[in-house]
């Protein structure tokens, strides 16, 4: 399923996407990378994770890849992978495919390479064309890069649990333009936090035979349907929406926009969401911090009254303080116009004087 199309016919475009200026600075640089054989990303690796390895001397294999479909593909990648581990030298795989299983079916993910060391170790490169400025690069990037190549380490283990002497390493190497150039450097990232998270969420999933047994018979999410019915196919999934689906989900403005129609907390964000316990809606936020409803023995009502309290109070406040600056203003002003009026008053005498005189 296509879920930018279903979203385009929801009404609800994702009006977002890498621009093609991206897409062509990206794909340059990644050829700049794995030019000659790779020679430059070999290296690069073999200075952050060689180990007592030999160094890769031009002649690592590069095995070719290519087959029909994407589980072709894979299963030539996993006989690549025992090959190049079995001949104990060093091997790039460039773009290979890895399948992973999610929520009982079958992914397919394309890293950007997988490096095979003579000792069976397999590393995964991830090439990004975010800058590396003095040897550091944007923590929210480098987070979201170390996140993607845990999933590539989860798919590589799979094959790896069935090849004899392999090993995939929790260290990847994340390679970028160094500074404001074009150049490559390289640095080590440890995923092994972000595998395990990522493993505890996939045995959470539910898996899509159940969420289709669940749905109402003759459900269908076909771009073609009437927009009520392809509506209603849709809310029979239920969304757990949060601000953050917004980078990565094509449906996520239809989901928004229900959230907020509904007056869900959740498109406050999860911490939020998390904070409000058993309060649901805004509306009911709302009243539990105006004293409307609620349990006073619940901390979460206490403190949003808590909270309601301070806030109307520092609204008093400072109407009162700016009611007493309007007053002190408007003295100024009275006693600047008497003043002004006894000026004039005197200069009129003055001149009445001299008229007499």
């Amino acid at each position: 399923m296509d879920k930018g199309v279903l979203a385009t016919a929801l009404g609800s475009p994702a009006p977002f996407g890498q621009s093609q200026f991206a897409f062509m600075r990206g794909n340059a640089f990644e050829a700049k990378v794995k030019a000659d054989g790779g020679a430059e990303l070999l290296r690069l690796l073999y200075e952050r994770l060689g180990g007592g390895a030999p160094e890769p001397a031009g002649d690592a294999a590069a095995p070719d890849l290519s087959a029909a479909g994407p589980e072709g593909r894979a299963a030539r990648t996993a006989l690549a992978l025992r090959e190049a581990t079995a001949a104990g030298g060093w091997a790039l795989l460039d773009h290979p495919m890895l399948a992973l299983e999610v929520a009982g079916s079958p992914a397919y993910l394309e890293p950007d390479a997988v490096v095979v060391h003579p000792d069976g170790r397999w590393t995964v490169v991830e090439i990004k064309s975010f800058p590396m400025i003095d040897a550091s690069a944007d923590a929210s990037k480098v987070g979201a890069a170390a996140r993607q190549a845990a999933v590539y380490v989860l798919a590589l283990e799979r094959v790896a649990a069935v090849t004899d002497g392999a090993e995939v390493g929790h260290q990847v190497l994340l390679v970028c333009p160094k500074d404001f150039s074009n150049l490559p450097t390289a640095s080590v990232v440890d995923v092994r936090k972000q595998r395990a998270v990522t493993r505890r969420q996939l045995t959470r999933l539910t898996r899509i035979e159940d969420i289709a047994a669940e749905l109402p018979e003759g459900t269908t999410f076909d771009p073609a349907c009437a927009p009520d019915e392809l509506d209603a196919a849709v809310a029979a999934v239920p969304p757990a929406y949060a601000p953050e689906c917004l980078a990565a989900c094509e449906l996520a403005f239809h989901c928004r926009a229900k959230s907020r129609a509904e007056g869900a907390v959740e498109a406050l964000g999860r911490s939020v969401r998390g904070e409000l316990g058993g309060l649901t809606t805004v509306a009911g936020v709302l009243a539990a911090a105006a004293g409307k409803e609620g349990d006073p023995a619940d901390p979460t009502v206490a403190a949003l009254r808590r909270a309601a309290a301070l806030r109307a109070e520092a609204l008093e406040s400072a109407a009162a303080l700016r009611a007493g600056s309007i007053g002190d203003h408007a003295g100024s002003g009275d006693d600047g116009t008497g003043g002004a009026g006894g000026t004039g008053s005197a200069a009129g005498a003055g001149g009445a004087s001299e008229g007499r005189s």
